[in-house]
């Protein structure tokens, strides 16, 4: 489990970049899977988010997770029991007593807090909606249900920049929407690039003005301590696992 150094200062609130260690699933999914969109044994993924409840403090039917699809969707969580399925690639609420979760396995989780309006939020940031305005659209959210402009945010485990190759027609897909992007990008060889996914999250939400601190840790790399889709790709594997990431507003 990994904390926030900012978000671990703020009474009323909770919250946790959990690893893969612990939990029930075995074989490739062995430890924390909370994926339920892998192919892990159902059973276990409820007795891995029943763990995760419990070390948040809260009931399993008060931790809200998303139908996770690399989209620019924010959805506000409104009530305490509700039980509809949250399509979104972030969610916030103000509503005390809820944890909010999302899973990754490589991508960035980033936990927000607005203190002062007392509202939390979480965000899948992949590449996909990093790019299309997930980060922004979360703030805009956050401000249109009350927020202030005091925002904090981590920024959990994902992919290092010295890990995440891609080709060039991803390269020249961030360079046609702005040369700045440039900045994101080193040479992997003479056909591959290297992208710094955790620092055009980090500007993304910079721009918007938000305090940031990271839990600097590559999923890739480290295989005992998080799940990894690229590395299951690497490795021939037919799925992967994820590790989740949880806020929330002690009732």
């Amino acid at each position: 489990m990994f904390f926030s150094k900012k978000l671990k200062k703020f009474i009323g609130l909770k919250h946790c970049f959990f690893s893969r260690k612990g939990g029930f699933s075995k074989g490739i999914y062995e430890g924390l899977n909370c994926g339920r969109g892998s192919n892990d044994k159902r059973d276990n993924i409820i007795r891995n988010l029943n763990y995760v409840s419990k070390r948040m403090g809260v009931k399993k039917s008060k931790l809200v997770l998303m139908r996770q699809t690399h989209s620019n969707k924010v959805l506000e969580v409104k009530k305490i029991n509700s039980r509809k399925s949250f399509h979104s690639d972030a969610i916030v609420t103000k509503v005390k007593g809820l944890a909010l979760g999302v899973v990754t396995a490589d991508c960035a989780p980033v936990l927000l807090y607005d203190e002062k309006s007392k509202i939390i939020g979480c965000i899948h940031a992949g590449w996909k909606g990093a790019y299309s305005g997930i980060i922004k659209n979360t703030i805009k959210k956050i401000k249109g249900i009350g927020g202030s402009t005091d925002i904090f945010a981590s920024i959990g485990p994902c992919i290092g920049k010295d890990s995440y190759e891609v080709d060039k027609n991803f390269h020249q897909k961030f360079l046609s929407k702005s040369k700045k992007n440039k900045k994101y990008f080193s040479n992997k060889n003479k056909s591959k690039k290297l992208f710094n996914l955790r620092k055009y999250v980090y500007d993304r939400l910079k721009e918007q003005n938000v305090r940031v601190d990271h839990i600097n840790r590559d999923t890739f790399k480290e295989k005992k301590n998080f799940f990894s889709f690229r590395r299951s790709n690497k490795l021939k594997q037919n799925d992967y696992g994820r590790c989740i990431s949880v806020v929330s507003l002690v009732k």
